[in-house]
């Protein structure tokens, strides 16, 4: 069976001196890569993509969003995008696994920015041109470090990626103040919640049984739901399961029962239904309105 194919970090790698961790001008990326990234992927790593020149649109899980010098995107491991891109288009991208991160900062954990807290909240930041100059000297500098051998290479290389996390964090937050999850108590065990799906969707559906590992009721886990989004449980574990059906049915060759098959669901009736329900549309009419 096809399926929309996950990009190894490692496949990106310009020297051999840092593993799970990559930063590349754009064009060069693109000539590199052109076999690997012209069709609709994921990643297995964090991505951080600034755009300094040109324009075009990205796709990112179905939202497309317009590129242009300043913007930036901000990518969570498992998120599908591809795009399309203008002849002048130049900027940065750097990319790397949680343990690059996590490892180095014990008190720190990269899932905790705002752009990566949960996966409703928006990947796209647009930058003016002051914050843009700024952010884009950092990402020069960290791709400067990158291509260098200088002693303590890595601790240098985290250090810019963290600042330049921080620094985005800001913005975004200013950007987006009202529009995205923050972290709390219940929005933490909203992003558990949200990392529990991720691992299990395909063989678990009962909103019962992802309380029983989070060791709390049911109720309880649709009261952080509807507080945190205004959704039930199960209305959380559909939208997951329909968004991979809809990557599925638009990237791969697959024909809709196989899809339903792969995602849990054998009898493809009900599996129509429950898509219908939660797009307003037959897989068969999304495939034909969206291509």
């Amino acid at each position: 069976m096809e399926m929309i194919s996950i990009l190894d970090i490692r496949q990106f790698e310009l020297t051999k001196i840092q593993k799970d961790f990559f930063i590349n001008k754009i064009p060069s990326h693109i000539s590199d890569n052109q076999s690997k990234i012209t069709k609709p992927h994921k990643h297995n790593s964090y991505l951080s993509i600034l755009f300094t020149k040109g324009s075009g649109r990205h796709e990112i899980d179905f939202n497309s969003y317009e590129i242009k010098p300043g913007t930036i995107f901000l990518l969570a491991p498992g998120q599908t995008h591809h795009w399309e891109l203008s002849e002048d288009i130049d900027g940065y991208i750097f990319s790397h696994t949680s343990n690059f991160y996590d490892l180095h900062y014990s008190h720190n954990r990269v899932h905790q920015f705002p752009f990566f807290f949960s996966i409703q909240n928006t990947p796209c930041l647009v930058l003016d041109k002051n914050k843009q100059q700024d952010i884009e000297m950092l990402f020069k500098k960290l791709f400067e470090e990158y291509l260098s051998s200088e002693a303590f290479q890595q601790q240098m290389i985290l250090s810019y990626i963290d600042i330049i996390y921080v620094a985005l964090s800001r913005l975004y937050l200013l950007e987006n103040s009202q529009k995205i999850i923050k972290a709390n108590s219940y929005s933490e065990k909203f992003q558990q919640f949200e990392s529990l799906l991720e691992k299990n969707y395909i063989e678990e559906k009962s909103p019962s049984q992802y309380a029983a590992m989070m060791n709390i009721s049911p109720k309880h886990l649709n009261r952080i739901t509807k507080t945190v989004i205004d959704k039930t449980a199960s209305e959380v574990i559909t939208d997951r399961i329909i968004l991979e059906a809809k990557r599925r049915v638009l990237h791969t060759k697959n024909n809709f029962s196989e899809i339903a098959t792969s995602l849990g669901y054998e009898d493809y009736a009900y599996f129509s239904k429950l898509f219908k329900k939660a797009s307003g549309l037959a897989p068969t009419e999304f495939l034909k309105i969206y291509k």
